[in-house]
């Protein structure tokens, strides 16, 4: 039997460049890696049914998308490996409304926001009181990424129950809009990853997606000590190894979650597109994913 000290499940062709730092991180410590994407999935999973090849840690960024890789993560699951964002934790975090009551439950501030059961199970709704939500609001699916379903700019009862019938086993969430303060002349919207203990946030803005990294100078000029703070805060509710959330600072000094938990990550690379993250992030985020599955490597048989 082969068996490798990583397999990386992956299945989105932008992934390249992050595939290739992290088999480097890998090589480097002594990890053998093995990569699972479309092309290679069903000979990869029969030899792991024969018991032919085998691997001690896992990391999937290709079952959200595609179910064909799901026996993996169960063979993964089944066999007590080390997973990097185990399967049934990524489930539970990317459910919007459950990270929403999550978040209060633990002192996290979120937009005002009311929760609408899935149209499946309640077609018609009460009176809605949508005063609270301002004149602009947010209409989101709990479920799904990448803007999917998200209407940003609602005004109206009648776009929330249009919205409904998009995806109508899902629960919805109707958020108040966040204005951020304005910092040295930009937005205090910040995207933040974090990785295995790692922090990294980022000046993001809304339109362009451009990452621009949070200098040591803004902490101190603008006291955004509390986006570290409150990133662990949210990887301690999640329990994921890698993930990245959106939080605004308001006029009110108030640091408001409005993106809760996204996983899988976008790592595109930033001198590959200019809305990547920054080459030396990517870097540093695939070394350390290397170290996570060298630090649960199982010990020897003495």
């Amino acid at each position: 039997m082969i068996e490798y000290g990583l397999c990386l499940a992956w299945n989105w062709e932008y992934d390249a460049d992050f595939v290739g730092l992290l088999e480097s991180a890998c090589l480097a410590r002594g990890l053998s890696f093995l990569e699972v994407n479309p092309d290679n999935l069903a000979t990869t999973t029969e030899k792991i049914k024969s018991g032919e090849l085998a691997f001690s840690a896992f990391l999937d960024r290709a079952s959200e998308s595609d179910a064909r890789f799901l026996p993996l993560v169960y063979w993964a699951s089944e066999r007590g490996l080390f997973r990097i964002n185990p399967h049934e934790r990524a489930v539970h975090a990317m459910n919007k409304a459950s990270m929403h009551l999550e978040f209060i439950t633990a002192g996290i501030q979120t937009p005002y926001t009311i929760i609408l059961p899935p149209y499946d199970e309640q077609p018609g709704l009460p009176p809605l009181d949508l005063s609270p939500l301002g004149g602009r609001f947010t209409i989101k699916p709990a479920h799904g990424g990448g803007g999917g379903g998200v209407i940003v700019e609602a005004t109206s009862l009648k776009q929330v129950l249009q919205a409904r019938l998009e995806f109508p086993y899902d629960h919805y969430l109707l958020q108040a809009h966040i204005v951020p303060a304005q910092l040295a002349s930009r937005p205090a919207w910040f995207r933040i990853i974090s990785c295995g203990g790692l922090i990294f946030p980022f000046w993001w803005n809304t339109s362009t997606h451009v990452y621009v990294p949070v200098a040591e100078e803004d902490v101190r000029t603008h006291g955004l000590e509390s986006l570290w703070s409150t990133t662990r805060a949210i990887g301690e509710i999640s329990r994921l190894h890698i993930f990245s959330t959106e939080v605004a600072l308001t006029e009110e000094k108030l640091l408001v979650a409005v993106d809760y938990v996204n996983d899988p990550i976008d790592l595109r690379p930033q001198s590959k597109t200019p809305d990547g993250v920054p080459d030396e992030v990517v870097r540093r985020i695939a070394v350390r994913l290397a170290d996570l599955a060298l630090e649960h490597r199982p010990l020897p048989f003495s």
